[in-house]
């Protein structure tokens, strides 16, 4: 199926079947337990046609993996190599911002690994692709501009795996940070840099005889006795999961202070249950606290539309699976970063982090300020993908991904580009019209939850 049939040849009546259809089977057991949830999660994506593509990467790969094998972009860049790699799995022009590495670095790179799994690594660059081609329509950019720019982004990619397949070892590591950046990413490194642990905690936290304890607001819950129990319990389990090089060495560090039930995420985590833990940190001082979130994992969309039997008994459960991607594709992750289990589900634990800013699209009006940034964000998606493969410490991708996908390519970079682009561009058409037709099903009350 070509560029500009994809996710076509259906009435407007036969696509929102396809697009309820698809949200049941991906989100039913999560809008049963908490319909209030999902219907905040709808509302929002039926704010504007890419918030609606954030939240709908379930209907993504319905499109993309369509028509049996090969899929409905059965395309010429993958083979049984690059078929199959670590991939983010929702790359957006949103998922990107900074964090603090376990070497004590701030660095700007992708985020939220919920999605990640095994894939072909044009997946990422067509969701990504289909993103800014949105992005770029709601700032009105013109079409040609749009292309030029999603071509940006593509010969990052290229140029990034490039650089990975000349150097002679992985320590010629890609990093973007306040040494070597400009422009809307360094402004969100140095705004990461002013912010404090202790007024993340002043804000979640207050001070009561002498300790910190979670503050009461409309987003937390306190918990019975018995959940409470439940939740220490799996922290404990969470503890053994900290690799050895990662853990600290401070006997008091991990000692729990508190645990409140957390609601109020974003899209992609409408209705899965959540913790909050707090812990001593690197001493007793009330600002060296340390804030971990506990949340339930889902299962990736990706999955839904592979064959999964050569990982499925790889993984655990979905938090085992989140953090193992997430271990493969970020090279210096959060120290803190484990997994659990309650209740016999798969939970993710991460640092609640106040050094994590998104990059801010809102100043991004004209052309070469996008270009400027897009082809920074092809190569920290090129380093994600090349940094997973076998000079990681997992090992379901045992050969270097920049040479398969460099192999993959040879001799038509161009035509790569051009093929990107195409598809990118349609299918943000196609995610607007999908848009109106979810508003007026989630009006109807067809889409699985009540509008009110």
């Amino acid at each position: 199926m070509s560029a500009a049939e994809l996710g076509r040849g259906m009435d407007d009546d036969e696509r929102t079947e396809l697009i309820i259809s698809t949200f049941a089977d991906a989100f039913a057991p999560l809008m049963e337990a908490d319909p209030v949830a999902f219907r905040g999660k709808y509302r929002t994506m039926a704010r504007d046609p890419h918030a609606f593509y954030r939240g709908s990467a379930s209907l993504f790969y319905a499109d993309v993996t369509a028509g049996g094998d090969g899929g409905a972009v059965d395309d010429e860049w993958v083979d049984e190599r690059s078929g199959r790699i670590w991939v983010h799995g929702d790359l957006h022009v949103e998922n990107f911002g900074t964090y603090l590495s376990d070497v004590g670095r701030l660095v700007f790179d992708v985020n939220d690994f919920d999605e990640a799994y095994l894939g072909r690594w044009t997946w990422d660059l067509l969701r990504f692709s289909a993103s800014l081609a949105l992005v770029g329509w709601q700032k009105a950019l013109p079409e040609a501009d749009v292309r030029d720019l999603v071509g940006t982004y593509v010969d990052g990619y290229l140029s990034q795996v490039d650089d990975y397949r000349d150097a002679r070892d992985d320590a010629a590591e890609f990093a973007l940070h306040l040494d070597n950046t400009e422009g809307p990413i360094h402004l969100a490194l140095v705004r990461a840099r002013q912010r404090s642990r202790a007024d993340l905690l002043d804000r979640s936290t207050v001070r009561a005889d002498g300790v910190r304890v979670f503050r009461d607001d409309t987003s937390v819950r306190r918990l019975p006795d018995e959940e409470r129990e439940r939740v220490e319990a799996a922290y404990e389990r969470y503890l053994r999961t900290i690799p050895e090089d990662k853990r600290s060495d401070r006997a008091l560090f991990y000692d729990l202070r508190d645990v409140v039930g957390k609601s109020g995420f974003g899209i992609g985590s409408a209705g899965l249950p959540a913790y909050n833990v707090l812990i001593e940190g690197h001493s007793e001082a009330l600002d060296n606290d340390v804030v971990l979130s506990v949340k339930q994992a889902n299962v990736p969309a990706i999955s839904r539309f592979v064959d999964t039997g050569t990982v499925e008994g790889y993984f655990e459960h979905e938090g085992h699976r989140t953090v193992v991607s997430q271990r493969a594709l970020q090279v210096h992750t959060d120290p803190l970063l484990g997994w659990t289990d309650l209740d016999g589900v798969g939970y993710v634990v991460s640092e609640v982090s106040p050094y994590e800013v998104d990059l801010d699209w809102t100043g991004l009006t004209e052309p070469e300020q996008v270009a400027d940034v897009v082809g920074l964000l092809g190569r920290a998606t090129a380093k994600i993908h090349c940094a997973s493969d076998k000079d990681s410490e997992q090992d379901l991708v045992d050969f270097q991904v920049e040479e398969a996908v460099a192999a993959s390519v040879e001799g038509r970079r161009e035509e790569l580009r051009t093929w990107v682009t195409d598809v990118g561009l349609r299918y943000a058409d196609r995610v607007r019209a999908d848009h109106a037709l979810f508003v007026t099903a989630f009006r109807e009350g067809r889409i699985g939850v009540s509008s009110t």
